[in-house]
Order: C-alpha cells, then structure tokens, then sequence
C-alpha cells in the first residue's frame, strides 16, 4: 500500500506543481514576458508534466479531465 500512497502523492504533487507554473505563466504573458528565460522554463516544464499525466491516462489511472478514476 505504501507504493501506492506514494504514485497517488506524486500524481498530485504533478498536478499542483503543473496548475502555479499554468498561473505564473499567465502572469508573465499578461506582462509581455513570453520570451523570457522564466517564461521559457515554465513552459518546457509543462511540456513535461503533459507527458507524464499523459503517461497516467495511458494506463487508466487518469480520466480525460485530468481527475483520478476510481
């Protein structure tokens, strides 16, 4: 059970980590900072959380919303 705790924490922390890098990018575009280094950062970072949440969908563990299947 400990593993499992464990995949459902990192889930998570995914997709908190993916929703304030979204919001912090908002802010920077709103600021005309699209093509800051930040901007940039934030952005190959949500490439990879999409990858990974992805990944969790391919194996049934997300829905197409993005909400764990029960």
């Amino acid at each position: 059970m400990d593993r499992l705790e464990a995949f459902e924490r990192m889930l998570a922390d995914i997709k908190k980590q993916a929703d304030e890098e979204n919001r912090k990018m908002a802010e920077l575009k709103a600021a005309g900072r699209e093509k800051s280094a930040t901007y940039r950062q934030y952005f190959s970072n949500r490439m990879l959380y999409k990858m990974i949440l992805d990944r969790y969908r391919q194996y049934g563990l997300l829905d197409r919303d993005g909400e764990e299947e029960n």
